[in-house]
């Protein structure tokens, strides 16, 4: 279990601080990768290609980490992102390890309002 814990760090730090989108997909994502998001095709060569502009490729964009759990084969990140021109979102990224390597992905990202109703944050 501490294998995954310390591979999707590095994975996470990887993708989302140093945007380096491609070195962490070859790092831990497996060829066999499924994707549950409805607009990115499945295999880690079309997650590098959607995602690569997005994070590489926008100097502005920042992915802030929050919280990272890890519990067997699955795996979750809770970050912020943010962009130039763009509102702050939270995004909850999840995936499943098989194998020692990544092999599905979930998201679930909200816009976080200009005008919440309470005073404690989303992260």
């Amino acid at each position: 279990m501490t294998g995954n814990r310390a591979a999707f760090e590095q994975f996470c730090d990887l993708f989302y601080t140093q945007k380096r989108v491609a070195d962490a997909f070859a790092y831990l994502v497996s060829d066999d990768y499924i994707q549950h998001n409805p607009t990115l095709a499945d295999g880690p060569a079309a997650a590098v290609e959607a995602l690569t502009p997005k994070f590489g490729g926008n100097p502005d964009a920042r992915f802030e980490i929050q919280r990272i759990l890890v519990d067997g084969d699955l795996a979750m990140v809770h970050v912020r992102a943010s962009s130039t021109g763009r509102p702050d979102a939270a995004v909850a990224d999840i995936y499943r390890f098989d194998d020692g390597k990544l092999v599905e992905h979930w998201d679930v990202l909200q816009a976080v309002p200009e005008n919440p109703a309470h005073d404690h944050p989303m992260f």
